[in-house]
């Protein structure tokens, strides 16, 4: 892991990084406390399709997980996302993807195709971050825990899955055609978002996907609104909820 840059506001630390895997470099971001010593929890997080590591959904949520939680936040760029290259199988889906959101067409066979090929990387990818991560003196082997909300809950669901490290994930935005088979291991507890008016994500794919999880523990959280109107005090609840797991 190479790090980049380090820059401090509001007593929140940022550090860019690079680390190298056998897919190419993975441009990533690390939040933690100004003058952080010694291991505590991980939160790591998932982007949403188009976005990139420091989204401002993303970089507003880790920076209050630092600053009110004195959590550490991890975030990077997905696979074909950010300034990451893409293949051209990447590009033919993604085109196809955006036709049919525009055309009122079928997403999910396409989603669903996209999710598994990107996934393919991705998971080891966030696992070689998270070994990284923990080598680090201000993060160490602390409890971890993960989020992310539509591209970054299909690519999530499998890694949790996954990763026996992960202890607690708040998910969303995501239906049952991305993820069934690896979500049906899941056992850690889980809070799961759906948007009932979300024009993307059938309302009946994203409800079978929380009813397949295996968590004794998990809550389905349903707001109104369409895929990109999560209400702000979701944000609220995840705090307190990765606090009751995590510490």
């Amino acid at each position: 892991m190479r790090f980049t840059s380090r820059t401090s506001s509001d007593g929140v630390t940022e550090e860019l990084f690079t680390l190298t895997s056998t897919f190419g470099e993975i441009p990533g971001v690390l939040w933690t406390p100004d003058g952080s010593v010694g291991p505590r929890p991980l939160i790591l997080m998932g982007h949403g399709g188009g976005q990139h590591k420091k989204a401002p959904g993303i970089e507003t949520r880790a920076r209050r997980f630092v600053a009110e939680c004195g959590f550490a936040v991890a975030a990077v760029d997905a696979p074909a996302h950010g300034g990451r290259p893409r293949t051209e199988e990447h590009d033919r889906l993604i085109a196809e993807m955006r036709d049919r959101m525009q055309t009122g067409g079928d997403t999910a066979p396409v989603l669903a195709e996209l999710h598994a090929l990107l996934a393919g990387q991705s998971v080891p990818e966030w696992r070689a971050v998270l070994d990284a991560l923990q080598e680090l003196d201000h993060v160490g082997t602390g409890p971890v825990g993960y989020s992310g909300m539509s591209l970054g809950c299909g690519l999530g669901v499998p890694f949790v899955a996954a990763e026996p490290r992960v202890r607690a994930a708040v998910l969303g935005l995501n239906g049952a055609e991305v993820s069934s088979e690896a979500a049906a291991r899941i056992t850690v507890p889980l809070e799961f978002l759906v948007q009932w008016d979300d024009e993307r994500v059938p309302r009946a794919a994203s409800l079978a996907l929380f009813d397949t999880f295996a968590s004794a523990e998990k809550t389905l959280h349903a707001n109104p609104g369409k895929h990109g109107e999560i209400p702000a005090f979701e944000l609220d609840s995840a705090m307190r909820f990765f606090t009751r797991h995590l510490g």
